[in-house]
């Protein structure tokens, strides 16, 4: 099991585990798109985007084990950052099930929002990343439902082997 995490096996996703956090800590999504930059913010971005990599994953056969893999990375990432929070390990574990349920609420949310009508992604947007109140600057959900169809889209056209690399567009 420490293999798993730790171990070869495991490491196939960190490159992109990691530029999967890096994509959501960019400054623009904070600023121009007015996500909250707090603890439960930052989580919302990073499940976001990797939402937008995992339904990229989604369409490829050959990438099932990277995408579990990614999804393995994204559970000892969150269970390091609930411990450096001061969450004891007799919860931890309802911890780690709420974020993964949020996790798949999300995957869902956005992957109907992306192939819906105009109004579906910015509910989802709204939802998920603001949960439930509104930016003060109306063009936050524009700009942030804007980068992620950019993404999406661009994301379509990378090649598995980029994506193993940690190299998104």
């Amino acid at each position: 099991m420490t293999a798993r995490y730790f171990g070869r096996d495991g490491d196939e996703a960190l490159p992109l585990y990691n530029a999967v956090v890096l994509r959501a800590r960019a400054p623009h999504w904070y600023l121009d798109g007015g996500v909250p930059d707090t603890v439960d913010g930052r989580f919302d971005m990073i499940a976001a985007i990797l939402s937008l990599v995992l339904i990229r994953l989604e369409d490829d056969p050959q990438a099932a084990t990277l995408a579990a893999r990614l999804t393995e990375r994204f559970v000892t990432d969150m269970d390091g950052q609930l411990r450096e929070l001061g969450i004891g390990d007799i919860v931890v574990g309802k911890h780690i099930g709420r974020m993964m349920a949020m996790l798949g609420g999300r995957l869902t949310a956005y992957r109907e929002g992306l192939a819906g009508e105009a109004g579906a992604l910015d509910a989802a947007l709204l939802r998920n990343l603001y949960r439930g109140v509104a930016p003060v600057d109306g063009q936050a959900i524009p700009h942030v439902r804007d980068a992620m169809r950019t993404l999406n889209q661009a994301l379509a056209a990378v090649p598995l082997a980029q994506l193993k690399a940690g190299d998104l567009p």
